[in-house]
């Protein structure tokens, strides 16, 4: 990776305000809407369409814009790092994470040499962004008041940036801040107390469907809003439909007339971290490599942020090795690099391309452009062909070594070895069982009995556990003998929450453990006890059982995080495991009595339905939602991906409420039928505009909360016949 840092193109001065747009770049943008159309069906989803594939990225973010302008604008700011300078001091270490793995300079550079089709669609982006924010002079950004071709390359794999996410920010700040840090190997249980992410992905063979045709879920678990639903299409062959994260000019997960693609985040090791042995020769920082010593990188990085109205800078020294950017420090002598993918022109040109595809050959040739670094992919197509992928981008590495712990970077032989071909992956193609499903679970259960072989493959190349999505979506795939896109819908809300399966029996035997102890427990918590034994580990808007079991089940986990090993780190099914086996039973039924004090306490009795308790609201449209008791919401039956609910829902309680409020879980939800003519349905959280006086502010909740889906608008007759209305750009 490069290192060095634009500022005079990156950050205009304090106060300084934005280049005015010019007349000729006005007069440019307004002769390419007139070749643009957008088109809002009834539920107000655009349908997009351009004559060239630029014309149809201009028209697709100037809609985006026009849906949720400051989640585009978020969404930038996050990933190049400018996101103190309206957020403030908090986010300095944030924007420092960003800017030590990617380079505005770099992205300028590929820019300028990206393919002429590739520059066609990176000005695209610029220019439709740029000409919504002229025509909507209303419209006031946080700080972004002019848009650049290169800030799509500055996404750390072409999508998302999911990838320098994973770098805790708090270690980084030990470091640079020059603090001492003894928690090196500590569980973080903050991040350990959060709504797990990820999504479900599933697809039916033609022989098990009742239309012969190849069926696929698409269905993301992210937080609310973060996808909203396009379709962009142009007469160069361009016509896909699904969710788009903010900003990006290309669908994400979902699907054309040919075939489609559902990503699931993914363990797959694609990144890694090396311990760097640091010795000072005369008085500067080397690190060893083999026999040598080499010098370490040295750069100057100049964070600016808010403060007090003003606009402040704080310069860190900032170091790397030719693995990468030191994020930690170990030991006094031991600093801490990662390397991972940096390749982001390859990165969106496979996330382009790859919605472009007709089969399964064409999709797979473009994993071949080894872009995708956080995902795992689930496909189907309209010959009948359904396959998976376990991640894409997957360096080879020597075996000898633990990749899942930091390596000894002064060993040559931890270098990477280049990269394995996706032939290479682990996958499945058309498996005997008729089906896949991966539910950010290990890929070695993918397909039941027909899955891949574990001991084939080097075990860093899928360490991913197991978990209770992905034991319940086995079951509910498994079980049938033949799906419709009905059936396919009930499966992925299977309400059956097999992360108490164990803990419930536990909570029972050491119940009457305590009941036959001097001291047994009485009254309520007996009843209660009664409650929990006669629940079917089944989510409904009606049970008091699912209310006892996740309250109590948040609180004996909480209380066995801790006392997990400082080197350990356990997926929710071991720490499950290990939560029974290392809470006493009266810890056990103390946490049963604190639940219905609590429920007691804040709705009055401790026998509340779970829909009572467990609320949709969406009350402002803002990034980060505001949640009221005494205002309207809706009640919903499914809960946290974190007990096995197919259908994820992560709610919790918010500062001056008693009710949980969801914010992360189901976000768009889809299902394919890939025949002749494509049939498709799908449900978005809330609904497509981010206005609250808007009628899609919340259109779709209702289908949302009792997970019914609505008809997809695809062909041209389909949306001509719901449209509610059409118009070019800057009209």
């Amino acid at each position: 990776m490069r290192y060095r840092v634009l500022l005079g193109l990156l950050l205009p001065a304090a106060g300084a305000q934005a280049q005015a747009f010019t007349p000729a770049e006005i007069a440019r943008w307004q002769q390419q809407a007139k070749q643009v159309t957008i088109t809002r069906d009834t539920w107000s989803v655009p349908h997009v369409q351009g004559k060239t594939d630029a014309d149809a990225v201009f028209g697709l973010l100037y809609a985006q814009c026009e849906d949720d302008f400051p989640r585009v604008e978020t969404n930038y700011l996050d990933a190049i790092g400018r996101l103190a300078e309206v957020e403030g001091e908090s986010a300095i270490y944030h924007d420092l994470r960003a800017r030590l793995f990617m380079d505005s300079t770099q992205a300028i550079s590929l820019y300028k040499k990206s393919p002429a089709w590739m520059k066609q669609l990176l000005n695209a982006f610029a220019d439709g962004t740029n000409y919504y924010l002229y025509s909507h002079p209303a419209v006031k950004p946080r700080l972004l008041r002019r848009f650049q071709p290169w800030m799509p390359l500055m996404f750390s794999e072409g999508s998302i940036g999911g990838n320098i996410s994973v770098v805790p920010l708090e270690r980084l700040k030990n470091f640079y801040a020059n603090r001492k840090s003894t928690s090196w190997q500590r569980p973080d249980f903050e991040k350990a107390e959060r709504e797990p992410v990820g999504s479900n992905g599933f697809a039916v063979a033609p022989a098990k469907s009742a239309s012969g045709h190849a069926l696929l879920l698409i269905n993301p678990h992210t937080s609310f809003y973060f996808r909203p639903e396009v379709q962009v299409t142009s007469q160069a062959g361009l016509n896909a439909y699904g969710a788009v994260t903010w900003g990006q000019f290309f669908v994400y997960q979902g699907f054309n007339e040919h075939c489609g693609w559902m990503h699931t985040s993914s363990q797959a090791d694609s990144m890694d971290e090396y311990l760097e042995t640091i010795e000072l020769k005369d008085g500067k920082p080397h690190y060893r490599y083999g026999a040598k010593l080499r010098p370490v990188q040295v750069a100057t990085i100049s964070i600016p942020y808010l403060h007090e109205g003003k606009i402040q800078r704080k310069q860190f020294t900032t170091y790397r090795t030719h693995h990468g950017p030191v994020v930690g420090q170990q030991a006094e002598n031991k600093w801490v690099t990662v390397r991972m993918m940096d390749t982001p022109l390859q990165a969106l040109e496979q996330s382009f391309l790859r919605t472009k595809a007709t089969d399964y050959a064409s999709f797979q040739k473009t994993l071949k452009l080894n872009g995708n670094a956080s995902n795992n992919t689930v496909f189907a197509d309209s010959k009948g062909t359904i396959a998976y992928w376990h991640g894409n981008f997957m360096p080879k590495r020597n075996s000898q070594f633990d990749w899942s712990q930091p390596v000894d970077g002064s060993n040559p032989k931890t270098e990477w070895q280049g990269l394995h071909k996706a032939a290479e992956l682990v996958q499945v193609m058309n498996p005997a069982s008729g089906w896949i499903q991966n539910c950010n679970s290990t890929p070695f259960t993918v397909s039941g009995p027909s899955s891949p072989a574990k001991e084939k493959y080097p075990a860093y190349m899928a360490p991913d556990a197991e978990n209770y999505r992905g034991i319940n979506a086995v079951r509910v795939l498994s079980r049938k003998s033949v799906f419709t896109l009905d059936t396919l819908i009930a499966a992925a809300k299977d309400p059956y929450l097999a992360g108490f399966e164990e803990l419930i029996p536990a909570l029972a035997k050491d119940f009457q453990f305590v009941v036959d102890s001097p001291n047994p427990p009485e009254g309520e918590v007996v009843e209660a006890m009664k409650v929990l034994q006669a629940w079917d580990k089944r989510y409904a808007k009606a049970s008091v059982g699912q209310t006892l079991a996740t309250y109590w089940g948040e609180k004996i986990l909480r209380l066995a995080r801790p006392r997990v090993p400082a080197n350990q780190t356990l997926d929710y099914i071991s720490l499950t495991k290990f939560a029974i086996a290392n809470t006493t039973p009266q810890e056990k039924v103390a946490a049963l009595e604190e639940t219905i004090e609590e429920l007691t306490r804040d709705f009055g009795t401790w026998q509340k339905p779970w829909g009572e308790v467990n609320r949709f609201q969406r009350l402002t449209g803002n990034i980060q939602e505001t949640y009221d008791d005494q205002k309207p919401s809706l009640p919903v039956a499914f809960t946290s991906s974190a007990w096995g609910s197919l259908a994820a829902f992560g709610s919790r309680a918010y500062p001056g409420t008693k009710k949980r409020y969801g914010s992360v879980g189901n976000s768009f939800i889809a299902v394919v039928e890939f025949g002749p003519r494509v049939k498709a349905r799908s449900v978005l959280a809330g609904g497509n505009s981010n206005q609250p006086a808007s009628a899609h502010f919340t259109d779709q909740a209702g289908l949302y909360v009792e997970e019914n889906f609505k008809d997809v608008f695809f062909y041209p007759e389909d949306i001509k016949q719901h449209t509610e209305r059409t118009y070019s750009p800057g009209q």
